[in-house]
């Protein structure tokens, strides 16, 4: 059974779009424990071999990206990930009185209620093999003290096949979500310009397509832009 499908059977208000992430660069995000592999961090692939880029890597992600644009914007944030400073008294969009959860926990929830995003992997149609079987790239650990190589700590990565523009495809399910969310996840969307490990040497960079999203009302967005100091 889909997981759409039963949230339906609850009777809540279900949102499911489709989203894109198409790779620009190289993707490197580790199966910690996978073997199989000449790499050090081999790439995460689901069961059938498809590399995917894991719902829980971008939800997390995107939460950090919404609480950013959610402080910028003057809103009082709860402090994650404790979970005694992540309850208490915060002002939050259209609404008169005080929320015992802020701006963030409402939709990505917190350690007393729960989300109201779902976000699933993002897989790439590709077929394992019309794929290169393994691309790797060498690094080297560098002694920050130093500022030279340490000895004997050559590694590899490994990677999806640079400069392919891979398209990576899924959907995230917005459950009974407050008036605002849609608005937040794309603008966090389009904050993230990366994933994966290694972004700063050139890896996981990308750009998105998000037409399914619909369009977004402008009370969303004032509505957003109304925090009260």
């Amino acid at each position: 059974m889909k997981l759409a499908a039963l949230i339906q059977q609850q009777q809540s208000t279900v949102g499911t779009y489709s989203i894109t992430a198409i790779i620009d660069s190289a993707l490197s995000i580790g199966a910690g424990g996978s073997s199989g592999s000449l790499s050090d961090k081999p790439i995460v692939r689901n069961a059938v071999g498809n590399l995917i880029i894991p719902g829980s890597h971008l939800k997390g992600r995107l939460r950090h990206e919404c609480e950013k644009i959610a402080r910028g914007l003057g809103w009082c944030v709860s402090r994650s990930p404790n979970p005694r400073n992540m309850v208490g008294d915060y002002t939050v969009p259209n609404k008169t009185e005080l929320s015992k959860h802020c701006i963030i926990s409402s939709i990505f929830g917190d350690a007393s209620q729960s989300s109201c995003l779902l976000v699933d992997d993002l897989v790439c149609k590709i077929s394992s093999k019309d794929l290169p079987t393994e691309v790797l790239r060498p690094g080297v650990t560098i002694n920050r003290r130093r500022r030279t190589a340490e000895d004997k700590k050559l590694f590899y990565l490994e990677t999806s096949p640079p400069n392919t523009q891979l398209r990576f495809t899924g959907s995230i399910h917005l459950i009974d979500p407050p008036s605002y969310a849609t608005a937040l996840i794309c603008a966090g969307l389009r904050h993230i310009n990366a994933l994966g490990g290694s972004k700063s040497a050139g890896l996981g960079w990308l750009n998105w397509e998000l037409e399914e999203i619909p369009p977004i009302s402008p009370e969303a967005w004032v509505s957003l832009g109304g925090a009260k100091s």
